[in-house]
């Protein structure tokens, strides 16, 4: 079985600061300036694709004080609470 890898050359402007970053990091891993950052595009395309496919989970309520909820409120009735605040509880 033979495997085909196809790379495309392109060319990308950097500044002079991360250039350098780029070649020294490449310099102290012992690999190349290409290897670096089509490894850091990776990573980010990685972190991008991990946050938007797992968006957060519900958030859960923290609640304070003592005793839970007054008689007659439920919470999944929203109008019924909207009319229990208008009334003053």
């Amino acid at each position: 079985m033979s495997v085909c890898f196809y790379v495309m050359r392109t060319t990308i402007r950097l500044d002079d600061d991360l250039m350098r970053a780029v070649k020294r990091h490449a310099l102290e891993s012992g690999t190349t300036v290409t290897a670096v950052i089509a490894q850091s595009l990776r990573e980010r395309l990685q972190r991008h694709r991990d946050r938007t496919s797992n968006p957060p989970t519900a958030l859960s309520l923290v609640t304070t004080g003592e005793g839970g909820l007054l008689p007659g409120v439920d919470l999944d009735d929203s109008a019924a609470l909207i009319e229990l605040m208008e009334d003053g509880v």
